[in-house]
């Protein structure tokens, strides 16, 4: 299973997680509290339920590089062109634009 932190302007806005089932995108309910949350984005609108698709969401994985970038993060980490999740983590720590998607390494039993 991989994780992933998601981050809107450095604020944890919610998490992404790969399992055998597929992926699932969810809203921090902290970040959901807060008077000016807003959405990831327009695909992914504000809501309390998870978002669950057998694919990785569009938006996440346009923030994946293409063209020449990607085939260096491809040879640089040995990452599967297929395994998005896995580029994503690795590419999508500080790209362009509000969002940040950085490893979550906490286990279920880490967290309160």
């Amino acid at each position: 299973m991989k994780r992933a932190k998601v981050y809107l302007h450095d604020r944890l806005a919610g998490r992404l997680v790969e399992d055998e089932d597929g992926f699932t995108f969810t809203y921090d309910d902290a970040y959901l509290a807060q008077p000016d949350a807003a959405a990831v984005s327009l695909t992914l609108p504000l809501a309390a339920k998870p978002y669950r698709d057998t694919v990785l969401f569009p938006f996440f994985d346009g923030l994946i590089p293409e063209g020449w970038l990607l085939d260096i993060a491809e040879r640089s980490w040995k990452i599967n062109q297929r395994d998005r999740m896995s580029l994503l983590l690795a590419c999508c720590k500080d790209c362009i634009g509000a969002v940040s998607v950085i490893p979550d390494d906490e286990t279920e039993e880490d967290k309160p």
